[in-house]
């Protein structure tokens, strides 16, 4: 997509209703014929745009996986994002970035969907995929590091999504919850799945995958009180390509600066600020086991710490964590 095409998407994007060509002109400082070129070549690159006269152009829906041409002009990284893979539809970009990375992907290789018909998170679980409106992504990854330091990737991965949906939506107050989530408003609207092939003292490669809800509304049925979006809560679109590629710039970034570092170190700050579970009485499920006991922060290795009834902090590597209720605590 050319610069002058993208500007005119995200100011159609941002006004949420209509522009008018006069304005648009004034702006862009180009004739109504320049402007109606452009319009035609975002339709052919799949907007819906809505043109009425006297009233101007409104996009109807944010239709179609970002592309690289969309999403190329605002990086500013060196290798993450700059092989990009755009597809309509696949089962799931994890299996599909999985499969590149068995073949050699480089490092930063990135595959984004539109839509997935097997999209899953953490304990396999399915994660609805309809087509238009969210973020399904998932990166290769290389990091040079022994295979007992990846648990900590889905935590820098976390960070450098907050930090993004923070840029793009500054008037949403977004949480990290542990070990792989994001929360705006109470409810879900990221889960991040790591997948990875190793050996005990290497790591051949993993795969960061991610589900962001961005423009659903309304959430289905089932996930009524679970599940929320980026455009319920701030009543507006957001453009995925300007927000992927702020996910991509920060989490470049973050891994860094993480690979330079023993174990989280200078994240933990911002982790435990953002963290939902923060203080909180929980119950978190392990596969042989349920643990009970108040959050008390995180370890250097992003084990979250247990403080357990009898006083004593247990770091816990892995499992479900929930909120206890009240009267339970």
């Amino acid at each position: 997509m050319n610069p002058v095409a993208s500007n005119i998407l995200q100011r159609l994007i941002d006004e949420g209703g209509f522009v008018s060509g006069e304005a648009l002109c004034a702006e862009l400082r180009m004739s109504r014929s320049a402007v109606w070129k452009h319009i035609g070549a975002l339709r052919n690159a799949g907007y819906a745009i809505e043109a009425v006269s006297g009233r101007g152009y409104r996009l109807e829906r944010l239709t179609g996986a970002p592309v690289a041409g969309e999403v190329s002009p605002l990086l500013d990284t060196v290798s993450f994002g700059r092989t990009f893979i755009g597809l309509e539809q696949v089962d799931s970009t994890n299996v599909k970035a999985l499969a590149l990375a068995r073949e050699g992907a480089a490092e930063g290789t990135v595959v984004v969907a539109d839509s997935q018909t097997g999209g899953r998170g953490r304990m396999r679980r399915a994660w609805v995929s309809p087509p238009g409106v969210n973020l399904y992504c998932s990166i290769v990854l290389r990091p040079p590091l022994p295979s007992v330091r990846v648990p900590e990737i889905p935590l820098v991965a976390a960070a450098a999504i907050h930090g993004a949906v923070t840029q793009e939506c500054p008037e949403l107050q977004a949480f990290i919850k542990w070990p792989n989530d994001l929360i705006v408003a109470g409810r879900k609207v990221c889960g991040i799945l790591c997948e990875m092939e190793s050996e005990p003292d290497f790591t051949h490669f993993v795969v960061v995958g991610f589900g962001l809800n961005v423009n659903l509304d309304p959430v289905p049925d089932e996930l009524q009180g679970i599940a929320t979006s980026l455009a319920i809560e701030t009543g507006r679109q957001v453009s995925r390509a300007r927000l992927l590629a702020a996910i991509l710039n920060r989490f470049e970034r973050l891994y860094r600066e993480w690979l330079d570092e023993e174990d989280l170190g200078s994240l933990l700050p911002a982790l435990e600020e953002h963290a939902w579970l923060k203080g909180r009485a929980l119950q978190i499920e392990q596969f042989n086991r349920v643990l009970t006991g108040t959050e008390a922060g995180l370890s250097p290795q992003g084990h979250l710490l247990l403080r357990q009834e009898d006083g004593t902090v247990v770091p816990v590597a892995s499992g479900e964590a929930h909120l206890r209720p009240v009267n339970h605590q």
